[in-house]
């Protein structure tokens, strides 16, 4: 006698990674307004500590001048913003051209641009003067917090990442690939207290409010973003 196989019903979809990002972008936005507070109130435990890491940092920055000039040279052409965002164009054509991934592509410029905005307009909401040297050994433009170079590399970096994931890169790549977001993430601010035109605290205002982006640029992607891509 036959008897007609029966298909088992399909699986619900897995809503456990949205959640978790749901639940880290919480906590990340939690901590980076925390942070703003006491940046605007110029808590004075924070602002002592700032100062007494920064001066630290720019009497080595002044007596290694050899290690000074590499840390300009990564600031301002391996880490700058804008090779940043070069590396984000050149990801936003690759989603295009090669795996027809135009939302994926969209999601991610469009993050990458939010990000921008609202760097800067806390930078002007929050007006913090950055430290001032009587030898600097760099200088900088526009505002303290945070820090455009930390919370830049954050994005681009934590979103590069995982899209590595999202596509299923071989262990090698993301191994690869996760080596060198942390140690570009870590780097820039190094560089930026280094060279005296941040506080230490406008390095990991720039790092918190970047990981937040990601994480809620993460949930986006999972709850609203097409399968095929």
């Amino acid at each position: 006698m036959y008897n007609p196989s029966v298909e088992s019903p399909p699986r619900p979809p897995d809503h456990r990674p949205a959640a978790r990002a749901t639940g880290a972008a919480g906590v990340l936005a939690v901590c980076s307004v925390l942070l703003l507070a006491v940046v605007v109130a110029e808590w004075r435990p924070l602002m002592t500590l700032d100062g007494d890491v920064a001066r630290t940092a720019h009497r080595w920055a002044v007596d290694e001048p050899g290690l000074t000039h590499a840390f300009r040279i990564l600031t301002d052409w391996v880490w700058d913003p804008w090779t940043m965002r070069l590396a984000t164009a050149l990801t936003v054509v690759w989603l295009v051209w090669r795996r027809s991934a135009r939302w994926t592509a969209y999601w991610l410029a469009t993050a990458v641009a939010l990000g921008s905005v609202l760097q800067q307009a806390l930078k002007a909401a929050v007006d913090r003067p950055r430290p001032v040297w009587p030898d600097p050994v760099d200088s900088a433009r526009y505002a303290a917090f945070p820090s455009g170079h930390a919370m830049t590399a954050t994005i681009v970096c934590g979103l590069l990442l995982w899209l590595v994931h999202h596509y299923g890169a071989g262990r090698a790549l993301r191994l690869t690939a996760l080596w060198v977001a942390v140690v570009s993430v870590t780097g820039v601010g190094v560089t930026r207290v280094w060279l005296g035109v941040h506080w230490p605290s406008d390095v990991l205002g720039g790092w918190l409010l970047g990981a937040t982006l990601v994480a809620v640029a993460v949930v986006v992607h999972q709850r609203w973003g097409p399968e095929r891509d």
